[in-house]
């Protein structure tokens, strides 16, 4: 590995990871592309869909154990949510790592690309009066969190992604649960989801090892940061932040695919 290929993959993952402790994903929505795209453009490598996909599994298991740990203390991790989903979506994150051996480059980023739209299209649903619920009154549908967190995690895991940016606005919009909880508890989700997936690309042979070193590095750095932060910033301006970030990155890759 060259220094300018490590300084690559460490910036991309060090903005990734930042933003995953900010706005509760694992950061695969964001690295996903940049790790495709960013290396060939800069001339330091050229890495295929399947090993993006790897080394952001890898990233995301690290990214959202740091996440997680920084907001331990800070009672917005709602834990019954987390263990009816986390189940759920490490089922379907393993067979979905797994199975995305057999499926092509193309089809790996057609998924991506409808999982962002999903994801885009939900972010603008209505949101009013969710943010003033204290934790010990969340309730929630115990049966479609634990359907959408399976779905979700199927699909996700195909992309070596953890699916928060999909699960976040399901827990926001259908599920209805204040945005600093979701964001909380959709770490801890996506963690558990992330151990599935990384399980499945590696027995897959997706992983790449020093570039997933680099990755893992910058995660554990850059993502305490952004979940304390996460913590201090508004409500409407984190649900902007992530709503950006997906809408762009739902339009980068269709673009992609239909060029």
């Amino acid at each position: 590995m060259t220094l300018g290929l490590a300084i690559t993959l460490f910036l991309i993952g060090f903005l990734g990871s930042f933003i995953s402790g900010l706005v509760g994903i694992g950061g695969s929505i964001i690295k996903y592309p940049l790790l495709l795209y960013v290396p060939p453009l800069v001339g330091v490598a050229a890495y295929t869909a399947h090993e993006v996909s790897g080394i952001s599994a890898v990233q995301v298991f690290f990214a959202t154990f740091a996440g997680v740990m920084a907001l331990r203390k800070e009672n917005v991790i709602h834990y019954k949510l987390v263990g009816y989903m986390g189940v759920a979506i490490i089922l379907g994150s393993f067979a979905g790592g797994y199975g995305g051996k057999f499926l092509s480059a193309d089809a790996i980023n057609f998924v991506y690309a409808i999982l962002a739209t999903i994801a885009a299209v939900m972010m603008f649903g209505p949101k009013k009066g969710l943010d003033d619920i204290p934790m010990e009154q969340v309730a929630f549908n115990r049966t479609v969190a634990v359907i959408s967190a399976l779905i979700v995690g199927v699909t996700s895991g195909i992309v070596g992604a953890a699916g928060a940016f999909i699960l976040v606005p399901i827990m926001l919009i259908i599920l209805k649960i204040p945005t600093r909880i979701t964001i909380a508890s959709s770490l801890a989700i996506t963690f558990i989801s992330s151990i599935g997936a990384t399980i499945g690309k590696v027995m897959a042979g997706d992983v790449l090892f020093w570039p997933s070193v680099v990755m893992v590095i910058a995660s554990m750095l850059a993502a305490p940061v952004g979940a304390k932060l996460s913590t201090k910033v508004h409500a409407k301006v984190l649900r902007a932040i992530l709503s950006a970030l997906i809408v762009g990155s739902a339009i980068k890759i269709w673009l992609d695919i239909l060029a």
